[in-house]
Order: C-alpha cells, then structure tokens, then sequence
C-alpha cells in the first residue's frame, strides 16, 4: 500500500474563541467607575479565553484558517505532522470544520511552550501507542527540560490494527528568535546550543526505542538547514543512520516574483532580513529510517504563491512510501 507522510507548521492555529468585552461607562470616558462585574459563561465551547505575556492571544485569521485548509485538502496527505497548534479542541475542531472529516484520527499533547503551541497528528489511518518526551532533560543541564515544545512519538497503524506501519516522532526545535533587550550575539549562541541539545537528544531517544530494522520517521520543524552544525548530532547519527527524504524533492508550483531567487527548489521556510536578499531553507524536514529509504517513491514540498507564505511562513512537504 502507499502511503503519504508529511509535515506542516500551521502558524500559531490558536482558537478562533476568543472573548473580547467592553465596561461601557470606561468606554464612554468615565473613569470613576465603583463597581464590580461578574461574567457568567454557560457555554464554555464558544468562549474562551487565552492570554501570553499579559497580552490577549487571538485566533488565527479566518482568511488563514481557509488558506491552510485548502492547501491540506488539495495535499490530501494520509498521516500529517503538524506543529503550533493551541490544543487538541482547537485541532479537532479544525480538522472537522475546516477540513470536512477528512481526518479521522487527532493526537495532540500539551507541551512546555509557553505560547501555547503544542505538537500534533492528523491521520487517515489507526494510531496506536502515543508517547510525549516533554520531560526529557540533556545530561548538561538536567535541572531544566531539553525540549521548549515536546517531541511526540506517534506509532501509524494499518487499517486493520494489526501492525504497525511505522513510527513517527514529530518535532519543533527551538527558533533562531532572541527576544527584544538580550544580547543578540549571545542570544544566538545561546539558541543553538539548546537547539544542538534538542537533536541530540532526540538521537539518543529514538534510537533507544527503535531497532537497526525499525520503521520510523522523523520530522518536523527543525529551525534550521539540514547541514547546520546544531542538528549534526542527529542527521549525522551513525546509530540512527537516516536519510534526508527531502533532498530532490518536487514542488509542486515555482515560486514567483522574487527577483533574487532560491537557488534551489528544495526549501520550505523564506526569511528577509531587514535590507538583506531573502534567505531560502529547508527548515521543516523528513528524515526516514533505512528500513524505509528504500521504500521511498517521490517527495513533493507544496509551494507557496505569496512571498510572505500562503496562511503559513512554512510550507508543507511530504513524501510517498510503498509500504
């Protein structure tokens, strides 16, 4: 049977059930108000409330909403990984209204991010053991979890339930962003070092829990090229001995209008420093066992039509498995 397997980071897909209210009198410029005001909600599926830093979090635009939708329902991939979604309501609830039914199955841990961006699956086929590793610590610093987000491990099963088809360990590692105020040289450092102990750590686990034969897949939003020193640790991995199942990947349009180019067609992440040309990466990334790197039969990256992205700054990729 064949089977599509791939990765999307939806971009902050956080409810659309954000409640928003006004004290009238404040409103109106009288500001001495004595009073008190109690809300009652008795319908707790319609509002909800999330803030980060203080500041009220809004749901993701429902022009986005539709535009990532329709990318996935033109996709139609059998078991997608995705990354940055507020919780497992706000998943199911996407997967059923946005995407018609088309997923069946939904996994979604809450995880460490503090922004309320958790790791999820959607899938067309059985799913069997689910794992969260969100309290996995690296033996440098065992006093704090390695991972800001999780690293899910999600076992796909055949429509029968009666194997395994392979495993999957979903990931989003730790971004390049230095906050406002902190040095950014040491800030950067800083960011790689926990990114290069999150892929070393994510080596350790899955080969840990996998076999030399085993069937797994590993992927996700990785936050940076597959060359880069940080993820060396696990690409590298001589136990692990992966295959970067992106590497000739199609797409399945060219991109337009950017006079300064990718130079090549396998990217999924495009970032324009101020005064700077765009820098073209393939940062969401497909890395498979070699119990499946000889099961592979194509690769595809959906591209994007607007510059800034389409609904996400990530553009999906997923590959085809003879399994």
């Amino acid at each position: 049977m064949e089977i599509t397997v791939g990765t999307f980071n939806l971009n902050n897909l956080f409810s659309r059930y954000n409640f928003r209210g006004e004290i009238r009198e404040i409103r109106a410029g009288n500001t001495e108000v004595d009073s008190s005001v109690e809300y009652r909600f008795t319908d707790a599926e319609t509002y909800r409330i999330r803030t980060y830093m203080g500041r009220l979090v809004r749901g993701k635009p429902p022009r986005q909403r539709t535009t990532i939708a329709n990318r996935i329902r033109n996709m139609n991939i059998d078991v997608l990984a995705v990354q940055e979604v507020e919780d497992i309501d706000t998943l199911k609830r996407f997967a059923r209204d946005d995407l018609g039914g088309l997923y069946r199955y939904h996994v979604l841990v809450e995880g460490n991010d503090p922004r309320l961006i958790d790791l999820g699956v959607l899938s067309k086929l059985p799913i069997g053991c689910i794992t969260s590793w969100q309290q996995a610590v690296h033996p440098d610093d065992v006093t704090t979890t390695v991972f800001g987000r999780d690293l899910l491990e999600v076992e796909i099963l055949n429509p029968a339930r009666s194997r395994t088809l392979f495993t999957l360990y979903n990931n989003h590692l730790k971004s390049h962003f230095v906050p406002y105020g902190q040095d950014p040289v040491a800030g950067a450092r800083a960011a790689n070092q926990r990114r290069r102990r999150q892929a070393e750590m994510i080596a350790r686990i899955v080969e840990g829990q996998m076999r030399l034969n085993s069937r797994y897949v590993v992927l996700g939003d990785m936050n940076d090229p597959p060359n880069s020193r940080p993820l060396r640790p696990l690409v590298r991995s001589e136990g692990l001995n992966l295959t970067n199942a992106l590497a000739h990947a199609h797409e399945t349009r060219p991109l337009t209008r950017d006079p300064s180019g990718p130079a090549t067609a396998v990217w999924t992440h495009r970032f324009r420093p101020s005064g700077q040309p765009a820098e073209y990466e393939l940062y969401d990334q497909i890395w498979v066992s070699a119990a499946l790197a000889h099961r592979q039969i194509e690769a595809w990256i959906d591209r994007r039509r607007n510059l800034t992205g389409d609904g996400s700054d990530h553009d999906p990729a997923w590959i085809k498995l003879n399994l």
